[in-house]
């Protein structure tokens, strides 16, 4: 598995540490990605990319610096080193900073995501056919004016090593696949896409894409676009509401993952996605939602987007509970992060790419199930709405107030599925809403969601995460908010 980096990672680090560096490390990056578009019968985009460099950072007087480079001379490795150690030492004149804490573990290890079906072996022509076939499935009315399917997969081979010892190759597999339509009749227009908020994107092969099941659910996406054009515009009212899945993944994304990345709730990093209303010193204090929420961050998740052997700073991920039973218990945490704040360490550092400085990142978060069917919960629920597909979601920059809006809404009656509504919306306030939470569905409904493109940074990186949860009913909430007729 290796590519015979460990060469040129002695000559980085040699002169990291002959420059004055305390520690560094260095990785090694062969990022390879496919994607493919389809759009109303036609092949629109199929793109392949591959990339290879190497990240250095060093750690001079309790300070970091970073470089990246994709080149590979000896002189190349020497500079970029250089420029770590000397973004290292200007930094450690910064008045008033927060030193960081020097790395001590060494590991030696291979690390790959398990995957049934490699990318690379299927054929383009049968990838591009499954995707052909779905599109087609959406087409259920002549009120479909606009379908697409697409697929999307990377495989990626980091070599990390160290001055501590360290040599560590991990090769991560990552693929996604969703589609989605158009329907528009007198003027207005309907959207319908999955599965999940847009797509099904997990850890693994091309079992991963045709785990999507794309034609079945394109032919009911397209029947729900069609239903949607004659459905009322949901009223605002307060009730229960029961969220999806394909909803509730977005809804702990941005409520519970963002405000419990630790360098945001510390005010070390603003930009992007703001900054936290949970703060560190509330641990074992704050109540954060009802009894029935448990999330754990899991980098060991079988199918997580951010499941790992290790994360860019070379620590071992194991799970840490983040909130039991409503009470906030831990933040995702780099070890800066954690030594500053006594908590623990939850491996969640990630970079983009080999250019990017690795930063704490939202990685694997998973709501613990319960008890139950979706159709189990609606049997319970006498008077409520239940929401399916994301259509919009906006969240202040404390992640405190937040609306979304989801792509339909079932009328929920004694139990059953009565009418169907169109452009519904819910809107809450974070600690509010969980503290609502009085039912989850079991581990039969749960899933492990994938988000490809969280933001995060200046500049921004993407990063790679995942949350897995089954659906969940909600009480006291307020719905049909800044509904148009």
């Amino acid at each position: 598995m290796s590519n015979g980096y460990a060469r040129y990672a002695a000559r980085v680090l040699d002169t990291a540490s002959k420059r004055g560096a305390g520690y560094a490390d260095v990785q090694f990056w062969i990022a390879e990605s496919e994607s493919i578009y389809v759009q109303t019968g036609v092949v629109r985009d199929v793109d392949n990319s591959r990339t290879v460099g190497y990240g250095v950072r060093a750690l001079v007087d309790g300070s970091w610096g970073f470089s990246g480079s994709d080149r590979f001379e000896d002189a190349d490795l020497d500079a970029a080193a250089a420029r770590a150690v000397s973004i290292a030492r200007a930094s450690a004149l910064i008045p008033k900073r927060v030193r960081a804490v020097t790395p001590v573990e060494k590991y030696v290890d291979t690390w790959s995501t398990a995957v049934s079906i490699d990318p690379k072996s299927v054929p383009l022509g049968t990838k591009i056919d499954y995707l052909l076939q779905a599109e087609k499935a959406l087409h259920v009315s002549a009120s479909i004016v606009y379908g697409y399917a697409f697929s999307w997969n990377e495989t990626r081979t980091k070599e990390f090593y160290s001055t501590t010892g360290s040599a560590i190759v991990q090769h991560l597999v990552q693929t996604g696949a969703g589609t989605g339509c158009n329907a528009v009749a007198d003027g207005d227009a309907e959207f319908r896409s999955g599965p999940g908020d847009y797509g099904l994107y997990q850890g693994g092969g091309w079992e991963v894409a045709e785990r999507a099941d794309l034609v079945n659910n394109a032919t009911r996406f397209g029947e729900d676009a069609v239903s949607l054009l004659k459905a009322p515009v949901l009223p605002a009212m307060t009730g229960d509401l029961i969220l999806t899945g394909a909803v509730l993944n977005l809804q702990m994304h941005e409520s519970i993952g963002h405000p419990l990345e630790l360098d945001r709730s510390l005010g070390w990093e603003a930009n992007f996605s703001g900054v936290s209303w949970a703060k560190p010193d509330q641990v074992g204090k704050l109540r954060y939602g009802s009894e029935k929420l448990n999330v754990v961050c899991d980098n060991t998740l079988p199918l997580g987007m951010a499941t790992v052997g290790y994360d860019d700073e070379g620590t071992k991920p194991s799970p840490v509970p983040l909130i039991e039973n409503g009470m906030l218990r831990a933040f995702l945490s780099s070890r800066d992060t954690a030594a500053e704040t006594s908590l623990p360490l939850t491996a969640s550092v990630r970079a983009q790419d080999w250019a990017s400085v690795p930063i704490v990142r939202m990685t694997n978060i998973s709501l613990a199930p319960g008890e139950g069917t979706l159709e189990d919960i609606v049997a319970d629920t006498k008077e409520g709405i239940l929401m399916d597909g994301i259509r919009s979601w906006s969240i202040d920059d404390h992640r405190l107030n937040f609306q979304f809006g989801t792509q339909l809404a079932w009328e929920i009656q004694n139990g059953k599925r009565t009418r169907l509504y169109r452009k519904p919306t819910y809107t809450g306030v974070t600690p509010h809403f969980w503290g609502g939470l009085d039912r989850v569905a079991g581990a039969q409904d749960w899933v492990v969601w994938g988000t490809p493109n969280c933001g995060k940074g200046e500049p921004n990186q993407f990063g790679r995460t995942s949350h897995a949860c089954s659906h969940a009913r909600f009480a006291g909430v307020k719905m049909g908010v800044k509904a148009d007729d």
